[in-house]
């Protein structure tokens, strides 16, 4: 029976045409209630009959073990759900992903595939750091969003402070398309901006499902007629600048119809010009019905979103991949989980289709892969389905090759898509087996967690010999460090926290490198003279300046990609370089004894040389750090902030609390929370995220040396 009523639930999936389809992301700041907001959008659809709860650690999307003793979303999950509005049905694909920083490559990769974001705020706080992150985020990658202002029934919450948040932190056109009916504990219902309609909710939660009944459409109570006409003008003032009809009318003092309004916002919405906002408090179940309604009215089906494009390897042209089912299939997959039963793929069908027990070919690795098993996902549950289209999203099971970014297409039409980008690794710990006899398979599991998440790395230390981990924060490397004892059950013992530092020049300089030996024979012979300059933000770069054949042309590149390698093992510490431009200018070579081993080591003596010429200096990470601390210890919290080496660039005031930014050295903020809270007596928090590369002052380099040594 459960088998029959999973099967007419995929058909009625694939009987929904695709501009019926929203694929949609939850982001937010954590603990804004992203989670809890995906759990009553779950059971307002139908897709489960018991709301979850995070506090007891049985939400839906909080599947693993971690994510419900923690309290956390720690890895994206995904779901699938039909929400019938004006007796249509719509699909929506939803992803809801990790509020925390150190899991901000879950909402990029998820981003990376979505057309359209529905981002949380806490309706106490408005735009926090963690939000200014995935609105980032969803910029680099275009994603229209609506934002969802929740925990509005919460002591101290403000919806007209958190839509002002939008403009003054996010510098982004937050349009209020709904305004909340009563404050605090006495917030009950929403008034509908557009229809000039309310929405009410009653407090009677059923304990079988422990949601409340549908809202109750009523009449704009008196006493918010004359706020909502204001927020009404409001609104439609914004949109009207870029819409003409709309500004016609609100010239000439007409009311414009509510489908001309709805059309406008949509429209506007796609091309990133506003973002409708919303009212709600999702833990009492209030809100959900019409941010579903908004979702489908303003958020763009993969129709409405420019076409991806990406490099024909046969031809080398830049071509669109229509989202056509009938046309080439062309897919990314975005998503890499694994556990003790194997892996699975997360992908994007942007163009054709692909079916089960058919092929395809994964251009970015090269190799063919069969398909032998596609599912739908609802968070850790699989429902099979027969084959995927444009537009939809959906996993494999039993890849062997693929992994995150990889680019997947048929054969005979091989077509590479950008790749997804990922933070590089703050910091790192040793690690070990409590049993020496577990140290080959922590090594096994360690690799897969890497094919997770490509913010986490594994190797072994050539010189200690160590296994090390590293990652982009504390709770990252935590949470896998516990996931090797409690799912794979390896206990492990890890040493302190080790920052990421990383090393570059200060000044230009040409440096010699010569590599000449002779032992009787055939010998090795390979001189090279580069120029190295400082190269902020833009990384190793390497460039060709070889005139007259003075170098051959088959020794240009092993002479370059042996600079890069050098770079790897840093100038003052062994720390890895950055931004430096290294221009090979010059050089000279042997008709027999020149090889590319001996141009390789010739580039890596000039790059050695650049250590004496260079002026190289170690450059540490610097956090942004956001702290929130009662008024009475502001002047504790500041001391111990510049004791840190941190420069504060804000404070600002929030009722009776302070908020503190300040760009501090990641090194100086390692157990901070532990500090915090006894010098404010538990009451004060923190977040933060990092910012950049800076150089570090002579006596901690010098200090950072002598621990190397």
């Amino acid at each position: 029976m459960a088998a029959i009523k999973e099967e007419a639930e995929v058909q009625r999936y694939e009987s929904i045409p695709m501009d019926r389809i929203r694929n949609i992301g939850i982001m937010a700041h954590i603990d804004a209630g992203k989670t809890t907001t995906s759990e009553r959008i779950l059971f307002y659809t139908g897709k489960i009959h018991k709301v979850g709860s995070i506090d007891e650690g049985t939400a839906t999307m909080d599947s693993m073990k971690q994510e419900q003793e923690r309290g956390i979303t720690i890895q994206s999950a995904c779901t699938t759900c039909i929400w019938p509005k004006d007796k249509t049905e719509y699909r929506i694909n939803l992803i809801d992903t990790p509020g925390h920083v150190d899991f901000t490559a879950e909402v990029e990769r998820s981003l990376r595939v979505l057309d359209g974001a529905v981002a949380v705020l806490d309706g106490k706080n408005g735009v926090e750091p963690q939000t200014e992150t995935v609105w980032r985020q969803a910029d680099r990658y275009n994603v229209p969003s609506i934002v969802y202002v929740n925990k509005l029934d919460s002591i101290g919450s403000d919806f007209e402070m958190s839509v002002a948040s939008i403009k003054a932190k996010l510098g982004a056109n937050g349009v209020a398309i709904q305004y909340p009916i009563g404050r605090e504990k006495e917030f009950c219902g929403v008034i509908d901006l557009v229809k000039m309609i309310a929405w009410k909710w009653s407090n009677e939660v059923d304990p079988r499902t422990n949601a409340i009944p549908a809202p109750t459409q009523i009449e704009i109570p008196a006493e918010y007629l004359e706020t909502a006409k204001e927020w009404r003008a409001k609104m439609l003032e914004e949109i009207a600048n870029y819409d003409d009809d709309i500004m016609m009318a609100v010239l000439s003092g007409e009311e414009p119809d509510v489908e001309t309004i709805q059309k406008a916002i949509r429209r506007e919405t796609i091309n990133h010009q506003i973002h409708p906002v919303l009212a709600g408090a999702s833990f009492k179940s209030k809100g959900i019905q019409p941010l579903l309604d908004a979702v489908v009215d303003y958020l763009p089906s993969p129709y409405d979103i420019p076409a991806a494009q990406g490099v024909n390897k046969k031809t080398g042209e830049t071509e669109e991949c229509a989202p056509d089912p009938n046309g080439p299939f062309v897919g990314l997959a975005f998503k890499i989980t694994t556990n003790q039963f194997g892996k699975l793929c997360f992908f994007r069908v942007y163009s054709g289709t692909l079916k089960t027990g058919s092929y395809m070919y994964n251009v970015t690795k090269g190799v063919t892969e069969r398909v032998s098993r596609i599912v739908l996902m609802n968070a850790d549950d699989k429902e099979d389905i027969s084959e995927v289209k444009a537009g939809e999203i959906a996993a494999i099971i039993g890849l062997k090759s693929t992994g995150t970014g990889d680019s997947l297409c048929t054969e005979d039409h091989p077509v590479l898509l950008e790749a997804i980008k990922f933070q590089e690794p703050l910091i790192s710990e040793a690690i070990e087996p409590v049993k020496r006899t577990d140290m080959d398979k922590m090594a096994v599991t360690l690799m897969k967690f890497c094919e997770e998440d490509p913010t986490f790395h594994f190797h072994t230390d050539s010189e200690t010999g160590q296994s090390i981990i590293s990652g982009v924060g504390e709770l990252q490397l935590d949470v896998n460090v516990t996931r090797l004892k409690d799912d794979y059950g390896i206990p492990c013992k890890v040493g302190a926290p080790q920052v990421a530092y990383r090393e570059t020049i200060r000044k230009t300089g040409e440096c010699v490198g010569k590599y000449i030996k002779q032992t009787g024979g055939h010998g090795q012979y390979g001189h090279v003279v580069f120029r190295f300059s400082p190269n902020p933000g833009k990384g190793i770069e390497t460039v060709d300046e070889i005139a007259g054949g003075r170098i051959p042309k088959e020794f240009i590149k092993p002479s370059l990609d042996g600079l890069v390698e050098a770079t790897q093992r840093g100038l003052v510490a062994g720390f890895q370089c950055i931004d430096i431009k290294a221009e090979l200018i010059d050089g000279s070579s042997h008709p027999v004894d020149s090889s590319e081993a001996a141009y390789k080591a010739a580039s890596a003596l000039a790059f050695k040389e650049a250590a004496r010429v260079c002026d190289p200096v170690i450059l540490e990470p610097m956090v942004k750090a956001e702290i929130t601390t009662p008024e009475q210890y502001l002047g504790t919290v500041l001391g111990d902030v510049s004791s840190r080496r941190g420069m504060v660039t804000d404070t600002s005031t929030k009722g009776n609390a302070q908020i503190i930014t300040a760009l501090v050295p990641l090194a100086n903020m390692f157990g901070y929370i532990n500090d915090l809270r006894a010098m404010t007596q538990g009451r004060g928090i923190y977040s933060m995220e990092f910012d950049h590369y800076q150089e570090v002052p002579k006596s901690v380099q010098e200090e950072i040396i002598k621990s190397r040594s």
